[in-house]
């Protein structure tokens, strides 16, 4: 290949060097910020071999080359353009100048939740294997695994606690994450976590057991006033405002205080400040906010049932071209974090659903494309990789550009959200979106069987319609 001219020819294709604000590569993508979209020449792009998609997103135009290729094209973009790479976090704040409130607060969302998903992905795994040991009805009519084989009850509780721990101390991970993402000091933000589940606290676990059989709730006396000593474990929206206002003292009082009391005096108010007004008033009211929001999501979804999942699964693939969905997490992380109530989270199943779709559709691409080479090897690896939970190269890469699969997966998704809705399928754990997710999948109510009898009705709906429609000239 002769990556300087595939260099030339998508520099051409983007407006030229002038419309570039900044550049960067990952593993698979050309970053760009580009000054202009609309001088983007997207057919002459799509007709390259190099090119195997494109997509904008977050402010950025995002060309998907290929792991291995995308380095050799952007070094001769370097020499051809005399630009240098920016670093992706530069290339993300460009990006951010050009979105609206809205796309800058899921942004937000998005840059808190993505670092702890690990973190979250392997306690909610952990949890899958605890589910399989402790079950009844997996392994033997009426009796667990445990039961049965005594010998594995350690193994089984110690996995518990592992699988917890990451949930129940969740307010650390996201004080972390997100003092660092609101620019204050990452382990101030973990201790102010740490306050928050400490375990002289009344478990919030505990808390809403207490307050409805009317027991008596630990609290302090000071200045006239009754505070709940009550903890934060596993909550989410408490512990993003609480952050947020100490990143924002901590920045304010690194303005006034003298810079050879910074070290002593701005760690020690900003904590205890910020501590204070948590527990007078801050973490009540949004430990409230937060209640209601996953009891409004989860009574919306029990009430709509497979309507809801309708609705749902036909609007979750358009939802992810806006970039929305990566305002989900912080839903699911609470919806996961009070699976004892909630019984895990109903997106999840959703996510897989519209996923296998997308991969269905790109798959039968694969099949009616003639004439186009290039897009027909892109649709196969594409297929796969979406029926595995990566989805980007089949959505923008294939289905967008012929239009009639990504009706196609739209439709099937729709079926097979429907299907698993009935059925109240959920998830208790985030993980790959697609056919690994079994062990994400709750086993209460044959939850892994009608997992994936949904992602086989997802995948023959979505592929009979993309076929049927690939007949009508107007989506050919």
């Amino acid at each position: 290949m002769n990556y300087k001219k595939s260099a030339e020819s998508i520099l051409n294709a983007i407006g030229g060097e002038n419309n570039i604000d900044a550049m960067a590569h990952c593993a698979t993508r050309l970053r760009l910020v580009l000054k202009d979209e609309s001088l983007i020449d997207e057919e002459s792009l799509s007709s390259m071999e190099v090119v195997k998609g494109t997509f904008a997103t977050g402010g950025q135009y995002q060309i998907i080359i290929g792991s291995g290729t995308v380095n050799k094209v952007f070094a001769e973009l370097e020499k051809i353009t005399g630009k240098e790479a920016s670093a992706t976090s530069e290339v993300k704040s460009e990006g951010n100048k050009s979105m609206n409130p809205f796309q800058k607060f899921v942004k937000m969302l998005s840059d808190i939740f993505v670092p702890i998903i690990p973190a979250i992905v392997a306690g909610g795994l952990l949890m899958g294997i605890n589910n399989i040991l402790t079950a009844p009805g997996i392994f033997y009519n009426h009796h667990s695994l445990i039961e049965v084989h005594s010998q594995f009850k350690g193994l089984a509780e110690m996995i518990d606690i592992f699988a917890n721990a990451p949930f129940t101390l969740l307010p650390i991970l996201i004080g972390f994450s997100a003092a660092k993402r609101f620019g204050g000091n990452a382990f101030l933000g973990a201790a102010l976590g740490m306050i928050l589940v400490h375990p002289e606290l009344m478990s919030a676990y505990d808390y809403p057991k207490a307050v409805e059989l009317g027991k008596s709730i630990p609290h302090w006396h000071l200045f006239g006033l009754e505070i709940n000593r009550v903890g934060y474990q596993g909550q989410v929206l408490p512990m993003l405002v609480a952050t947020y206002i100490l990143a924002k003292l901590e920045q304010g009082l690194r303005k006034v205080v003298p810079t050879v009391l910074d070290n002593l005096l701005t760690p020690l108010i900003s904590i205890l400040v910020t501590a204070f007004i948590t527990f007078l008033f801050v973490g009540p009211i949004t430990r409230t906010l937060g209640y209601w929001l996953s009891d409004g999501l989860t009574w919306l979804y029990e009430f709509g049932g497979a309507i809801g999942g309708l609705i749902f699964g036909l609007l979750y693939a358009p939802i992810v071209i806006t970039g929305m969905h990566h305002s989900f997490i912080a839903i699911e992380t609470q919806l996961i974090a009070d699976n004892a109530t909630t019984g895990g989270s109903f997106i999840f199943p959703i996510a897989t659903m519209s996923n296998v779709a997308q991969g269905a559709a790109a798959l039968a691409a694969f099949l009616i494309i003639k004439k186009n080479k290039k897009l027909k090897g892109i649709a196969s690896a594409a297929g796969i990789s979406a029926l595995l939970g990566v989805t980007e190269p089949a959505m923008f890469g294939v289905n967008l550009k012929l239009r009639y699969p990504f009706i196609g997966a739209i439709i099937g998704s729709g079926i097979g959200a429907a299907y698993i809705s009935f059925f109240k399928v959920k998830a208790i754990a985030l993980g790959t979106a697609g056919l690994p997710g079994f062990i994400s999948i709750s086993g209460v109510n044959h939850g892994w069987l009608h997992y994936g009898i949904g992602i086989a009705i997802t995948f023959i709906v979505t592929f009979v319609v993309t076929y049927a429609l690939s007949f009508r000239k107007k989506y050919v």
